[in-house]
């Protein structure tokens, strides 16, 4: 797999940035039945509560909070699906990123700069969840 970054050079400090910027998080075929499974909700219900179509009509994608932070991040930056989260939330920072999401993350920032440090951003996650 071709990553944008480093894996090494990359330690989530679980700030929550990647889950507050606006905009979709595309679930892939079969994310919709295993997040909703997860949750004890039939799929119906899930997709009625939780999710959009996106503008392409071609998906659906989780909703937002009304300050446009993911509606399953939950206090303490915390995911309340972690187990069973899109693929699309499991492949930030390395398989996608944006500007908007450099400048809100240090952690991403510092790995793309090669200036981290862990006394100024000590880690809270020890391995990110793409590295197995």
């Amino acid at each position: 797999m071709k990553t944008l970054i480093d894996l090494n050079s990359f330690t989530c400090l679980r700030c929550g940035a990647c889950c507050r910027v606006p905009g979709y998080v595309a679930l892939e075929p079969g994310e919709a039945e295993a997040i909703a499974a997860f949750l004890g909700l039939d799929t119906y219900a899930f997709t009625e509560k939780y999710t959009r179509v996106t503008l392409d009509r071609k998906a659906l994608s989780l909703t937002e909070e009304h300050d446009g932070r993911c509606v399953f991040l939950q206090a303490g930056n915390t995911c309340r699906i972690q187990p069973v989260k899109p693929a699309q939330c499991r492949g930030f920072p390395f398989l996608w990123r944006s500007k908007k999401l450099e400048r809100g993350c240090p952690a991403l920032r510092a790995a793309v700069s090669g200036a981290f440090n862990l006394t100024t951003y000590p880690p809270l996650q020890p391995k990110c969840p793409m590295r197995r």
